[in-house]
């Protein structure tokens, strides 16, 4: 017999961006098991949603109106909406609603025993702390917190996609008992199918004015709790002739405002904003052909921008926190805030060896290979809910 599995709080799929969305697609075009059927809602703003079957998945649009920071609230209401229908009209037994993110808490109890009734268990990722970004007012902040408490004390299982978060979720929610487990998010291993003689790599750095091998690499949100701060400020204190290229979408974006005027950014023919790639493979390869790769991600779990640097890039500076050391290990080089600390840092980077490079290069690999490869993640996924 089959077992159900409804994945709630992904965009959808196919994935064109996003962690989650990414997970979800990774989680279905790679199953192993003939005995598992996903059911994925995914999220529309057109009033006339659609059916349809995505690599084996059967897919269901849930429309919602955009009424801005609470429409993932209400999409993820209405998500389990249609779960609860479809399990009910189709008499299915015994099966997984695996909620992505803590955005529901204060509604979640009402929920678990009705699918309870239906032998579905309701299991929830924790993601990382959302009730810490900055880019939420305090309300916000707060109510993500409660939301997260009332997702723990609720479900049957909390899958963390980090060691540090499960033992966060373990100690912040001691009184409520938590059961977790620890599942990694996965990477892609594969080398970009691109050449320097195709020409979109080619259009790529030309447009960009950029050097291959020459440039520093930032591919993530332009968000402060990512530290672009520090990683600028740092990148124009230091003394390398490298260019540090930033992928990330800064239209209408106050931060990068406000950055520009502390740091004067823009007076350095250094630092380029490029906007965003969403090519993959191009992305790929841009991340192979860089010198190094600066992450500065302060709040989260796993963080799949980290996990393909480290698949692509030799040389990794991470920001020395619990998560970045987790993934990282001994296959990239750490930095602290501490003013001069990521400069000097840099301006030693730039003075490594080939041969420290590609050893630094091949542990990073190797720990994708063994920790988060997505033929891995999906394995251990199929038995926790084959079990």
């Amino acid at each position: 017999m089959k077992k159900d599995i409804f994945i709630i709080g992904s965009k959808g799929i196919p994935a064109q961006y996003g962690g989650y969305e990414t997970f979800v697609d990774n989680l279905v075009t790679r199953q192993f098991s003939t005995n598992i059927k996903y059911h994925v809602a995914c999220l529309t703003f057109n009033k006339n949603p659609k059916d349809y079957e995505y690599n084996g998945a059967s897919c269901h649009e849930v429309s919602i109106p955009n009424i801005g920071g609470a429409k993932a609230i209400l999409y993820d209401l209405r998500a389990l909406n249609w779960a609860l229908k479809d399990i009910k009209e189709n008499n299915l037994k015994d099966g997984v609603i695996y909620i992505l993110a803590c955005r529901i808490g204060p509604f979640i109890h009402s929920y678990i025993p009705k699918f309870h009734r239906y032998g579905f268990k309701v299991w929830v990722n924790p993601d990382g702390h959302e009730w810490l970004r900055a880019k939420w007012s305090k309300p916000v902040r707060e109510y993500w917190k409660i939301s997260e408490s009332g997702m723990v004390k609720h479900s049957d299982l909390l899958i963390c996609d980090s060691k540090n978060i499960e033992k966060y979720i373990r100690k912040e929610y001691k009184k409520f008992n938590p059961n977790t487990t620890y599942i990694a998010y996965g990477a892609d291993i594969t080398k970009s199918s691109l050449s320097f003689e195709n020409e979109k790599v080619k259009n790529w750095y030309k447009s960009k004015e950029i050097t291959p091998n020459k440039y520093y690499l930032i591919v993530g949100r332009f968000v402060p709790e990512n530290n672009y701060e520090t990683m600028i400020r740092e990148f124009m204190a230091s003394n390398t002739t490298k260019d540090l290229v930033i992928i990330t979408n800064v239209e209408k974006n106050a931060f990068y405002n406000s950055l520009k005027e502390k740091t004067h950014f823009d007076h350095d023919s250094r630092i380029k904003f490029v906007g965003t790639v969403y090519d993959k493979d191009l992305l790929k390869f841009i991340r192979e052909n860089a010198y190094g790769y600066l992450h500065g991600h302060s709040v989260g779990g796993t963080n799949p921008s980290l996990l393909e640097a480290l698949g692509s890039t030799k040389l990794n500076l991470l920001y020395n926190v619990g998560f970045n050391k987790e993934v990282g290990e001994d296959a990239a080089l750490y930095w602290s805030k501490t003013p001069g600390f990521l400069s000097n840092l840099l301006d030693k980077a730039d003075n490594l060896n080939p041969v420290q490079i590609n050893n630094l290069g091949k542990k990073a690999k190797e720990r994708v290979i063994n920790g988060y490869s997505w033929k891995k993640i999906v394995e251990e996924y199929e038995k926790s809910f084959l079990r």
